[in-house]
Formats: C-alpha cells, structure tokens, sequence
C-alpha cells in the first residue's frame, strides 16, 4: 500500500512541474499607439507622456508643459494544434486579452520632467478546456501583472537628456490542469494560484544632435517575481490526502527579462520621419522554473528546466504627416522564438512570428490626438516537443490587435 501511494505521489507531482506558471510569449509591448502603429519603435521618439515606458529619458523633452495619454490593446489570439500521428486539430479559447497604458507628466522645470505611470508589459491568458489532449500539461492560464512607474528625467542643453524610473510591479497568476491517478485513466484537478509585488527600474539616454536625428537607448531591469505562500488545491480522492493535501502552499520564483532597447530616428523631409530600432530581450534568465511545496516531504520539490535563449529583434517603422489633421504609420518586425526545442510548453506557445502593423493619429482640436493601431502578428506551422512528458505535434497561430487610445500635450 505504501508503495502505491509512492507511485501515485510522484505521478501527481511529475505532472504538476512539467507545466510552468509563465511561459514564452507573456510579454506584452503595447505601452503606446504611436509607437505600436511604427513596428512597436519607441525609444528614439519623444514628445509626449508615453515616453515613460518606452524611454524615460524623453519626459524632459515634451512637445509642451503637461501631458497625458491612455490606450488599450485587445488581443484576439488563436493557437491551432494537431497531435503527433492525429488527424483533429484543437483550437484553444482564449478570451480578448486588454493590455492597457495610462502615462501623466509634466516639465517642473525647463529641463526637468517628472511622470507617472500605469501599464501591463507581461500577461497571458490560455484557455485549452478541460478534456483536450494536453489537459495533464495545461486547461487553463491566467497571467496578469500591471507596473507602477513613476519617472524623473533631465535634459541637458537640449542635446542629451537621461531618465530613470523606479518599477513597482504587482502581479497575480492562475493555473488549473488536470492530474492523472489510477494508473492514468482517472484524472483529478491542480488549482495553483499566487501572488506577489516585487520591483526593478527603467533607464535611459535619448541624444538629439539635431532637428533631424535622434538616438535612444533603454534598458528595463529583470524582475523575479517571488510568489510566496502560493495556494495549491488538489482536487483528488480523500484515500490520498494523507500524502498530498488537498489545501497545500508552494514557493516559486518567476522570472520577467531585462530588455535592452537601441533605437535611431531620422526626419527625412517636413512630413516623413524613418525610425529603426533593436531589443534584446534577456530570456536566458528563465533557464528553470522550481517548486518547493509547505506540506509535502522535500524530497518532492522539484527544478524543471525552461532552458530560453536570449532574443534579438529588428524593427522599421515610418510615420508621415498628410496635414495638420491626419498622421499615418506603418512597421514592421520579426520575432524569434526563445523555447527550447525539447521545452516547448502549450500553456502560451512561443513561436517565431513576423508581424507588420499600421497606425493613425487625428487631431480634431489643436494638441490633442485620437491614436488608432494594428498589430498582425502570423507564424509558419511548426513540430515542437515537450521532452518531459512526450508531447509533441504541430502549433501555428495568429494575432489580430487592434488599439486606440487618446493624447494631448499642452
């Protein structure tokens, strides 16, 4: 009998850690329609308020004394996935997810520039249901974080400006999966749910030689999120209690990348502006995800390699002024995928992806703008495998992400 329960223990808990609370594809870079509208390019444009995320530097640099911008992102996700030597193809049911941006700011002085802010760079929702395929890796998950910024920055004699803001990040996730007992046939529930506030920084450097160049740097710290006193509820039979709780805790450190951004700006002519821009994303830091549980025996904790790789990203975007009424915008980019070819999860599959976007602002009334962006991101169908437990088969997804939000500078 206590052999069985040994057997049973570790087929829960081997089933519970091949599945992670975060995984490749939860950041989200929709902090600004201007700059979602130019191929997600920010960090070498200015002017107003939604400068804060994307390079701090610029809030000393405002096209007036105040400034304010707000905007939404919802994101229409579809992940199509065939099992190896299956002819279904599953489709998950992920809601519309709503990323979300609000910026103030203002000059106290001629070259100082304070600002504040609330956004969400990272968050995630997968939705498999409860009996497809891969429901003992993942049913459903639900990530949100939103950050609290606020910034100072300071302009030197007009050429150089810096900015540094400090980084309070609150974030909560769900996750629920099915877990097999009785020799796999019959299948419990794992309820793990958790919440933290940790903090990091965001930093940077915009240099404008001139009235037609400008070049931007910003870096944005990593952030473990350290879940502590997590909650864990097993749904299982009542025989098994006495080794796995049914209300059990869990401790887990979950990793948000550094970002290293390099942008260049240039004004071709009265009406066009050329930008590019590169973003390295620190991935390499979720190189495992690890559990240590309250009330179970330590020999049951357990470190799940994630294995990423760091990303680099080219981006090209253009904005041109059609009048003192309309500006329009255009991009694009290609996003490479930092999984592990044996460590590719379903729980919010990464896959390599090119994406072009569009943009518009109106300007009904003198400094203030109605901003309107489109986000297409399509990837190619690809074999992928999840060594730990066998999984493999074919993803391909697509992402339609309409935004619009409001500014005005003054």
């Amino acid at each position: 009998m206590k052999f069985m329960k040994k057997i049973v223990t570790l087929l829960l808990l081997g089933c519970l850690v091949s599945s992670s609370l975060f995984a490749g594809g939860y950041q989200v870079r929709l902090q600004g329609q201007r700059q979602t509208g130019m191929g997600l390019i920010g960090t070498s444009l200015y002017g107003d308020a939604s400068n804060l995320f994307y390079n701090p530097a610029g809030l000393s640099k405002l096209n007036g004394k105040f400034s304010f911008a707000a905007g939404f992102s919802p994101i229409f996700n579809e992940i199509a996935f065939r099992l190896e030597n299956d002819p279904v193809t599953v489709y998950n049911d992920n809601p519309v997810g709503t990323p979300f941006s609000v910026y103030g700011s203002m000059m106290i002085t001629k070259r100082l520039g304070f600002g504040i802010g609330a956004y969400t760079p990272y968050g995630s929702t997968a939705i498999w249901g409860n009996d497809w395929v891969g429901a003992t890796l993942i049913q459903d998950l639900s990530l949100q974080a939103v950050f609290i910024q606020p910034t100072i920055s300071y302009n030197f004699a007009d050429v150089v400006s810096i900015g540094a803001g400090l980084v309070i990040a609150s974030g909560e996730v769900e996750l629920n999966k099915a877990i097999p007992y009785n020799g796999a046939e019959v299948k419990g529930q794992i309820t793990l749910n958790g919440k933290t506030t940790e903090y990091g920084y965001n930093v940077g450097l915009l240099i404008t030689p001139n009235k037609k160049w400008a070049i931007g740097a910003n870096y944005r710290s990593e952030i473990i999120m350290s879940v502590q006193d997590g909650d864990a509820t097993f749904t299982i039979p009542g025989s098994l209690y006495s080794i796995i709780p049914a209300n059990n805790k869990f401790d887990a450190d979950l990793p948000l990348p550094a970002n290293f951004d390099f942008g260049l700006s240039f004004k071709a002519s009265e009406k066009l502006l050329l930008a590019a821009e590169i973003n390295y994303v620190f991935w390499d830091v979720y190189d495992s995800l690890n559990f240590t549980f309250k009330k179970m025996p330590a020999i049951l904790n357990s470190s799940n390699p994630r294995l990423y790789s760091n990303t680099l990203l080219t981006r090209v975007g253009a904005e041109y002024t059609f009048n003192e009424v309309v500006k329009g915008r255009a991009g694009i980019y290609y996003d490479p995928t930092p999984t592990h070819e044996e460590y590719f999860s379903p729980e919010t599959p990464s896959l390599s992806s090119f994406a072009f976007t569009l943009g518009i602002s109106l300007y009904p009334i003198e400094n203030f703008a109605i901003d309107i962006s489109y986000l297409q991101l399509e990837t190619k169908q690809e074999f992928k495998t999840y060594k730990p437990s066998n999984f493999q088969g074919d993803y391909k997804s697509r992402t339609l992400i309409p935004g619009v939000g409001l500014t005005y500078t003054f």
